[in-house]
């Protein structure tokens, strides 16, 4: 495919933010083809306009690289000899054969090709399956949820693919079931403020490293004046993407309701000898959410809810008192349900940052900062 030209006026910040994708139009991953084409700012100002914070001063707009997503939930289907392997086509259950994509880390799409090739010779991949790829500190790792069961064959062959391909882990499923690790080449392990951690495979990770930058920087601006043992408590934390960040302000009282998550942050504490400054608990928020009296004399709480937001946790937070909240949302029209019970409990807002770490699309990250007044 030939390289656009860049007009002689154009800045490089005008080139970047195209997609130029072959797949654009096709590909349900990009929905316009131009970063200026969706102003997210406004997504983000209406969302807390509709919170009865009308007029918000936002933070300039971040954006963060293309080229730069670390990881990909890739759909895979067979038709015959045909393996196709990419995202579905916009509001379709087909899927597109990805060639390139100007999102991803360029790694992830070179191996794209040593992966239909395994494929093909699965005997568990019938008919449909997904290939999860996390890209770590050291390279990559590889979760395939298949529609059969996996042989001997299959595993020799995922071994040798491993090897060939220098991934750190490889693991398979049956569908939706408790994935098997097949090998492990080398420790897969992603660093969370100075501390490497172990996750999961197919663990939830912040997008980007740029992304996840600027979420842990506008949080930590975000938190109040901090004594040596002030307490922060964090909801919804996940493999300690921000935890570990936090814990070097505070002592810090995590809550995360995935048992894998909860294992990989409480293996890293325990390795780095940061039980004094922090602790991570095994808890659905949803079904169990923190109580009013167990979050009395926070000096603030942090959460980075799921998609539909903090749903019942938000009563017992809008009513904890606490003095900060830091809500990083990546719905904004959660964020405004969620930051309207703030607004009737009496929390202004102090700051709101919006993060465009998902282009070409109308998902945004942001970070809000609430205070009571």
């Amino acid at each position: 495919m030939p390289q656009p030209v860049m007009p002689a006026n154009a800045g490089i910040h005008d080139f970047v933010s195209q997609s130029h994708c072959r797949h654009y139009g096709i590909c349900g991953g990009c929905a316009v083809d131009s970063r200026a084409a969706i102003n997210k700012s406004a997504f983000l100002a209406t969302a807390l306009t509709k919170a009865s914070y009308p007029n918000a001063a936002l933070s300039p707009l971040i954006e963060t690289p293309l080229r730069t997503r670390r990881r990909v939930d890739l759909a895979a289907t067979r038709t015959g000899a045909t393996i196709t392997l990419g995202l579905h086509r916009a509001r379709s259950h087909d899927v597109v054969d990805m060639t390139e994509c100007v999102l991803l880390n360029p790694s992830i799409v070179n191996l794209l090709p040593a992966l239909r090739i395994l494929l093909r010779g699965l005997e568990c991949f019938r008919r449909a399956g997904s290939v999860i790829i996390n890209w770590l500190d050291a390279g990559s790792d590889i979760l395939l949820r298949m529609d059969a069961e996996a042989t001997d064959i299959d595993r020799r062959r995922l071994i040798e693919f491993a090897r060939t391909n220098n991934v750190l882990r490889i693991s398979i499923a049956k569908g939706m079931a408790e994935q098997n690790l097949v090998a492990m080449l080398a420790p897969p392990i992603i660093t969370f403020s100075g501390v490497p951690v172990e996750p999961a495979p197919g663990a939830f990770l912040q997008a980007s490293p740029a992304g996840e930058t600027e979420i842990i920087n506008a949080t930590l601006a975000g938190l109040p004046k901090l004594a040596a043992k002030s307490r922060v408590v964090e909801l919804y934390a996940g493999i300690g993407t921000l935890s570990f960040a936090l814990a070097r302000h505070a002592r810090v009282e995590a809550y995360e309701g995935a048992a894998d998550a909860v294992a990989a942050q409480d293996l890293a504490i325990r390795r780095h000898n940061l039980a004094g400054r922090m602790s991570i608990s095994h808890r659905d928020l949803s079904r169990r959410p923190l109580k009013v009296s167990e979050m009395t004399g926070a000096a603030a709480l942090v959460l980075d809810p799921p998609y539909a937001g903090a749903g019942l946790q938000m009563k017992n937070l809008s009513l904890s008192g606490i003095p900060r909240i830091i809500y990083i949302s990546c719905n904004p029209e959660a964020l405004a349900q969620d930051a309207a019970q703030l607004h009737h409990a009496g929390y202004r807002l102090l700051t709101a940052t919006p993060i465009d770490q998902f282009p070409f699309s109308e998902n945004l990250e942001s970070v809000v900062v609430f205070a009571k007044s």
